[in-house]
């Protein structure tokens, strides 16, 4: 029960948070803005505590660590703690591949350069394609992982559609409203689903080979 709790807030906050966007700044609104993620990775701790459990819990601390710190620190910092976080992920992935392993790292660094290359056309900045090469290494690596498509495949996808959007809405989408609209719930769906799909996965597989979809 408590659990089921703990996400129904993670959900109401980060679902909710779109509609704080034009509040004035300050301490709590940047707290509802890392809220959501939060409270995932504090769920997934609860949820699936033995094998690669951590991980996720890993990957979900440091997407709301990034939240934070890209209102507090900066663009930087905040790109510093997600790109840790697509780490963690990349490696729960990379331990549950769909199929033989060396497909597996070749979907991540083939998924890694496209994105990055993306990344990079997108804004021209060398700092941005690196990050982009994580972030797209780890929705390759989901995809070729024996978690569900439909949840942490789907999840890994709508990250980087976010992301490309906060690329896009300094050139490509100079004015236009389609980032304010959609980088946040694309974003929040991404981890949600991600969150979701990991911790069914994971427990379907407890105690023994890992098959998931």
């Amino acid at each position: 029960m408590m659990t089921r709790l703990l996400l129904i807030a993670a959900l109401l906050a980060g679902t909710s948070f779109q509609f704080a966007r034009d509040f004035p700044p300050g301490v709590g609104l940047i707290a509802w803005k890392g809220a959501g993620v939060a409270l995932l990775a504090i769920w997934a701790a609860a949820e699936v505590r033995a094998g690669k459990g951590y991980l996720l819990v890993a990957a979900l601390a440091f997407g709301a660590l990034g939240d934070v710190l890209l209102e507090t620190s900066g663009t930087v910092a905040g790109a510093v703690a997600f790109l840790i976080g697509h780490i963690f992920a990349i490696s729960l992935y990379l331990a549950t591949p769909r199929g033989r392993f060396g497909r597996s790292i070749a979907a991540a660094m083939g998924a890694g350069c496209g994105i990055s290359a993306a990344g990079f056309a997108l804004t021209h900045d060398a700092g941005v394609g690196l990050y982009a090469f994580g972030l797209g290494a780890m929705a390759g690596a989901a995809l070729a992982s024996r978690f569900a498509r439909t949840t942490v495949g789907l999840g890994a996808t709508l990250f980087v559609i976010s992301d490309l959007l906060i690329f896009a809405k300094g050139s490509a989408l100079a004015g236009s409203s389609l980032p304010g609209l959609l980088i946040w719930p694309t974003y929040f769906a991404a981890q949600a689903l991600i969150a979701i799909g990991v911790a069914r996965g994971l427990r379907a597989g407890a105690g023994r080979p890992i098959s998931l979809g």
